[in-house]
């Protein structure tokens, strides 16, 4: 039955408001089920389907309109592309069918199919392709499909292809952009490893930083690092961060070859459980009461050696994604360098005291005890003087004295270096006004103390003993290195900070080359400062001083 003009303007005017609603869904799966009602209320027929194709110009999606889902799941298998709907795909012009049983390419429906029986099919066509097809059945106001409801169809199937098209563009827009996404949280883990990894050689802050950026990462409640010990055959927990610490703790020593750390230390390679409740190799039963449904291991290694094995738990039962195992796989290549780096500088660092003692027990037994073995000569000789010449006895016993004073200000130099004075209970202000004591009574030289408006009681212990003895090492470094003749120690807080400044007028040297030859005194200044939670920096010009400026935050508690 043909349409009136005032039908058709209608029907037209409402394919175009529907049209309308289509570019506004972006959800493809969504847009196929609208499109396909879309031409069911069009074209008026009982059922509707929407078929679209991959590139390869396979069935890749059927979305059915018309039948309820227990019905279509009744039907013994989805359409495949063959019969009148392969028809349908090999050609660009529409399939209009009076009784779909007649036609030659018709091969039936499947079992618990509905019965059809007048058909209309509209390819649906971009302009270089075929992408899917709009099929309708059963037309409910008439025998057959009138030339009307395929003009409106085909009109239908224009606007259908400009949204698929722009859908499907959306769609790979939304899986690049959460593919960069991921990409971007992968390269702000390796760009935070990499500043933990490079910015420390203190042990303990590397495995702790480095354990808790994975755990952000994974989004996992707890994780551990084991290390392997010396006898390489004891992997220990050195570390635990996150939820249920006791049931981690429960088992802290594995042997190689033996539960899931000593599993990957043995095989250098990552494990995974999804199902430790049903996994013999896992052997903490603790932590799977605890409510843990998997665990990633990974290996920490340093070339082809293992330094320990670095483990995230996870509470959730959704799987670890590959590429994640892939990152920490990395991350413990990394981690396991800089571990054995970190070992190297304790070893180093055991070494440079052993030098020092060496150089210092050298120069004691060169310098202040060849003073006094020297005293003690002259002093023999004076016996002799008592009687004949009581005037050169008087200069000589008074040399004695000022060589043996000599010797007890060097000797006083050395102790401090070799046994720092502690801080006591006396609080930070007492300790720094002893050592300014103890300094001019030793070198005679002028020193000139500028106290903070506040006493400072706010500050931790371990933040008034790093002030401490970055001040005692300062002054020793103005005496026996700079040989200066005046030291300007100021202290001073802000809102977040306590800040101590000390400036000499000394020699001074050329920063860059600071380490050849001043020992580890200014290393130990720098750990003193970090390890309070502070910065230090250091200064100096050759010929003009050096001044040594700390802080340490205020208000933390300890």
């Amino acid at each position: 039955m043909l349409l009136t003009r005032e039908q058709l303007q209608e029907r037209l005017f409402a394919l175009h408001r529907a049209s309308l609603e289509l570019v506004k869904e972006v959800t493809l799966e969504t847009l196929l089920e609208r499109i396909a009602s879309t031409a069911c209320e069009q074209a008026g027929s009982r059922y509707a389907a929407l078929g679209v194709q991959d590139s390869n110009g396979k069935l890749e999606k059927f979305i059915a309109v018309g039948m309820s889902r227990d019905a279509i799941k009744r039907i013994e298998h989805p359409p495949v592309g063959l019969g009148l709907l392969g028809e349908l795909m090999d050609t660009e012009v529409p399939l209009r069918i009076p009784v779909i049983q007649d036609h030659p390419k018709s091969i039936g429906f499947p079992a618990h199919h509905p019965k059809m029986v007048s058909f209309l099919g509209v390819p649906i066509l971009t302009t270089d392709r075929q992408i899917g097809q709009i099929y309708l059945t059963e037309k409910l106001d008439g025998d057959e499909f009138s030339s009307d409801d395929e003009m409106i169809i085909q009109m239908l199937a224009t606007y259908a292809a400009t949204a698929i098209t722009n859908a499907r563009l959306i769609e790979k827009m939304t899986e690049r952009d959460a593919a960069l996404t991921r990409r971007n949280v992968d390269m702000t883990l390796l760009n935070d490893i990499a500043s933990t990894l490079t910015s420390s050689l203190e042990l303990d802050e590397i495995l702790n930083k480095t354990l808790g950026l994975v755990m952000n990462y994974m989004k996992v409640e707890a994780g551990e690092i084991f290390l392997l010990e010396e006898d390489k055959t004891t992997l220990r927990m050195m570390l635990h961060r996150g939820q249920a610490a006791e049931a981690f703790w429960t088992q802290n020593i594995f042997r190689v070859g033996e539960g899931y750390p000593g599993v990957v230390a043995q095989t250098c390679r990552p494990l995974i459980s999804t199902d430790l409740i049903n996994d013999p190799n896992f052997l903490r039963e603790a932590v799977v009461n605890a409510g843990f449904h998997q665990v990633l291991s990974i290996p920490l290694v340093s070339g082809e050696q293992v330094m320990g094995v670095m483990s995230v738990a996870s509470r959730s039962k959704t799987p670890f994604e590959e590429r994640s195992v892939q990152m920490l796989t990395a991350v413990g290549a990394w981690a396991g360098l800089s571990i054995e780096n970190a070992r190297l500088h304790v070893n180093a660092r055991r070494l440079a005291v052993l030098e020092e003692r060496n150089r210092i027990g050298m120069d004691l037994h060169d310098g202040i005890i060849q003073s006094i073995y020297g005293v003690g000569l002259a002093l023999e000789g004076t016996k002799h003087l008592v009687d004949e010449d009581p005037i050169a006895t008087k200069e000589k016993i008074d040399h004695a004295i000022a060589g043996l004073n000599q010797a007890i200000r060097d000797l006083r130099a050395y102790i401090l270096d070799l046994r720092p004075r502690q801080l006591g209970n006396d609080g930070l202000m007492s300790g720094i006004k002893r050592l300014i004591a103890e300094y001019r009574a030793n070198t005679f030289s002028e020193v000139n103390f500028m106290p903070p408006e506040s006493d400072m009681k706010e500050l931790t212990q371990t933040q008034s003993l790093a002030l401490f003895h970055i001040c005692q090492e300062s002054l020793a470094n103005a005496a026996k290195h700079a040989k200066a003749k005046a030291v300007q120690i100021s202290l001073w807080t802000t809102d977040d900070r306590a800040l101590m400044e000390v400036h000499d007028d000394g020699k001074g040297f050329d920063t860059t080359q600071m380490s050849s030859f001043i020992g580890h005194g200014l290393a130990n200044m720098h750990t003193r400062a970090h390890a309070s939670g502070g910065d230090i920096d250091i200064s100096s010009i050759p010929g003009e001083g050096t001044t040594v400026l700390v802080w340490v935050p205020r208000g933390i508690k300890q």
